[in-house]
């Protein structure tokens, strides 16, 4: 027998009526690319989205047609995140800080038909344009004021954003769609082989928001202002766009301005009470405090992800700033959330040290996301908090396979579940930590030493800015660790300095042996550290 309850699909658009009906006063602020704060409600959102939604239906794109943004984080790149997935096109989100070689790839890969971008990032598409193949316009997201003369070839339409959109009526039927119709588009950041594209549902991405909004994960409120550092083209902001709009909040967008002042001030102007981010961000803004004697006067959250969180982050914020730092895991394959470190009901702590290690694992798995541990063979790992096994992973908003892409077949197991890459261990009590990438893990002498945790001790040293392990061949052990730093600015210490400070903290023959000093350590797109790069400079 059936129940007799209404069955409605999960929508994208049911995201944005609920949002504009009910929280119509709320504000968007952003940090414009133009320059100055743009600040407008959440109504006044809703009738710009549905001018842009008339105006793609206007020009002749078809339901699932890709259309591409090059945007920071900004108002305009809100209303094409709500404008093109309600209507049933995809939105596909490119990160401006890739090669335009790799760009060209992706666009023609997704078959985008219109591309919206950034005034500063025009340069970009220039170079880009000559290789695209299905593109009918570029749309320069600006005013007829600030708008730029832009000429392409292959046939390109190039069109100002607010000439687009002027005078679309402020009404627009959103298409009653199947909730497992593709909504958006992103692609991994291609650190080993091309890029690949992962295609999320409507269903995926409202039951992702639930998720986000539980209490144990990254809930927010109508009386929340958050702030995502974390880029819209990466994973979408891990989100906060449809979270946050499905409770009310208050958006703060930074635009490209993501240094430790911009950050700081714009924070405090607006009152911000959570922010998201990867590390190298977050170690950024905590120096900047640090050296300019500012404080964070609402924050009260950081969320981190993007890679694992050094001890120093979590102490640094929440001694010196009262400010709690909390650790997530996810991935562009689950769009991204799937662990979120939240404390049980009967933790308790005796003092500072044991706080901070509770904080350290990514935590426990959000409802709607599963994930276990297998080794080499398929053999299922215990969860003790000791055995380290490839972390696999399945659920509602976990990708079952690439777009267009069938050269990771190996991935996929039987029963939905995804290998994520990720070495790493759980507890009796559900909690994750990632000990390693599956690349990235140094085996020395048959032994696992985790590069992530050879970061994270170099990192807590008060002379260094950033760090990254790396194995270098040893004929005796097969590899043996090597540490490349990156100092604070004025900052000298020697490379017996750095090793010593690794006595105590890990077994002695985990210590590395090789110090390495560079001026900056190569980070990727998303602000990843490239150890490839690293690997060509040091071993190749």
């Amino acid at each position: 027998m059936k129940g007799l309850m209404q069955d409605h699909p999960l929508l994208i658009s049911s995201i944005f009526e609920h949002a504009i009906n009910n929280y119509p006063t709320q504000e968007i602020v952003s940090n414009s690319v133009e320059g100055g704060i743009h600040k407008y409600t959440y109504e006044d959102w809703g009738n710009r989205t549905k001018q842009l939604a008339n105006a793609l239906k206007d020009y002749g794109v078809l339901e699932g047609d890709r259309i591409g943004t090059l945007a920071w984080n900004g108002y305009r790149h809100l209303e094409l995140y709500y404008a093109t997935s309600s209507s049933g096109l995809i939105c596909h989100t490119m990160n401006p800080r890739l090669h335009h070689d790799q760009i060209a790839y992706i666009v023609n890969h997704a078959e985008d038909k219109i591309i919206f971008v950034d005034l500063n990032i025009v340069d970009l598409i220039k170079l880009a344009a000559p290789s695209f193949k299905s593109v009918k316009a570029i749309v320069v997201m600006t005013d007829s004021k600030n708008m730029i003369d832009l000429e392409l070839s292959n046939g390109i339409e190039v069109l100002c954003y607010e000439n687009f959109i002027d005078k679309k009526p402020i009404e627009f039927d959103w298409p009653n769609l199947d909730e497992r119709t593709a909504s958006s588009l992103c692609y991994t950041s291609g650190t080993t082989g091309n890029p690949k594209g992962v295609l999320y549902t409507h269903r995926s991405t409202v039951l992702h928001a639930y998720g986000i909004n539980l209490k144990d994960a990254i809930p927010y409120g109508a009386k929340d202002v958050v702030m995502p550092v974390v880029p819209m083209f990466h994973v979408n902001a891990w989100g906060t766009p449809y979270a946050a709009a499905m409770c009310g909040t208050k958006f703060v967008f930074p635009g490209a301005k993501l240094d430790g002042e911009s950050l700081t001030d714009l924070m405090n102007q607006e009152k911000v009470t959570i922010s998201l981010g990867v590390p190298t961000v977050w170690l950024l803004l905590l120096n900047h405090l640090r050296d300019s004697g500012k404080k964070l006067d609402t924050v009260q959250r950081l969320i981190i992800g993007g890679s694992a969180c050094p001890r120093t982050l979590f102490e640094g914020f929440g001694e010196e700033y009262n400010v709690d730092v909390i650790h997530a895991w996810g991935m562009t394959e689950m769009s991204p959330i799937g662990t979120a470190n939240m404390p049980l009901y009967n933790t308790t702590v005796k003092n500072k040290e044991e706080y901070y290690d509770q904080k350290i694992p990514q935590g426990r798995t959000v409802f709607g996301h599963q994930m276990k541990l297998i080794d080499d063979e398929g053999n299922i790992m215990p969860n003790d908090g000791k055995t380290q096994g490839r972390l696999l992973s399945r659920g509602y908003w976990v990708l079952k396979s690439y777009y267009n892409d069938d050269t990771q077949k190996d991935r996929f197991f039987d029963g939905g579940w995804f290998d994520t890459g990720d070495i790493a261990t759980i507890d009796k009590n559900g909690f994750m930590t990632v000990t390693d990438r599956n690349k990235d893990i140094i085996k020395s002498g048959g032994e696992w030493i985790s590069s992530i945790d050879l970061e994270n001790i170099c990192v807590g040293h008060p002379s260094v800015a950033n760090a990254a392990a790396i194995a270098i061949p040893d004929e005796k052990w097969d590899e043996r660790p090597m540490i490349v730093v990156q100092l604070l600015p004025g900052k000298e210490v020697s490379k017996d300095e750095i090793l010593n400070f690794y006595s105590g903290k890990i077994a002695k023959w985990m210590i590395p042996d090789r110090v390495e000093f560079v001026d900056n350590i190569p980070l990727g797109a998303t602000g990843k550290i490239l150890k490839t790069k690293l690997r060509d400079m040091f071993i190749n």
